[in-house]
């Protein structure tokens, strides 16, 4: 009975994990078309709230089910498929935490735009390059975490 929950507690992360992720690109992507500020300060504002509520929680939860999921099968936590779990893992954290920062600051340059009933700086014009180019590697490595999860292949790590 505890290996099904670990399980389904662990798919429900990595659902949550990808679906927050490609939602909150697709309404960021929608609202950058619209090139309205106000659109794109209030999508801004609640992909915030959705990445601190949805995806910081997943976050946590991944690698403590991955890990009891681990221990009760039996695992090693050295073979390939779970190794590179861990390193794909560990590579869209680095590239989700500046994200984070970055939804942040376009939250506050479109609301600062609002305000002043100004058009967006460029400065939101770069930070928003940048948010594309840190989100799609995350988000591949997402999705190769998920397929590892589930084929489960006979892959060596660095040994």
């Amino acid at each position: 009975m505890l290996y099904f929950v670990l399980k389904y507690l662990h798919i429900i992360g990595a659902t949550v994990l990808l679906g927050t992720g490609s939602g909150i690109a697709f309404f960021m992507l929608a609202a950058q078309l619209q090139g309205k500020p106000a659109v794109i300060a209030g999508v801004a504002r609640i992909v915030v709230i959705a990445d601190f509520l949805f995806t910081a929680t997943a976050v946590v939860a991944q690698p403590v089910t991955g890990l009891l999921l681990v221990w009760q099968v039996g695992y090693s936590i050295t073979e390939g498929w779970i190794m590179w779990s861990i390193v794909l893992y560990v590579f869209t954290g680095l590239f989700w935490l500046p994200v984070v920062w970055m939804q942040m600051r376009l939250r506050d340059l479109a609301t600062e735009a609002v305000e002043n009933n100004q058009p967006l700086p460029d400065a939101y014009y770069r930070i928003f390059m940048w948010w594309c180019a840190f989100g799609v590697p995350a988000f591949i490595a997402v999705t190769i975490i998920i397929w590892l999860m589930i084929a489960r292949p006979q892959i060596q790590f660095f040994y």
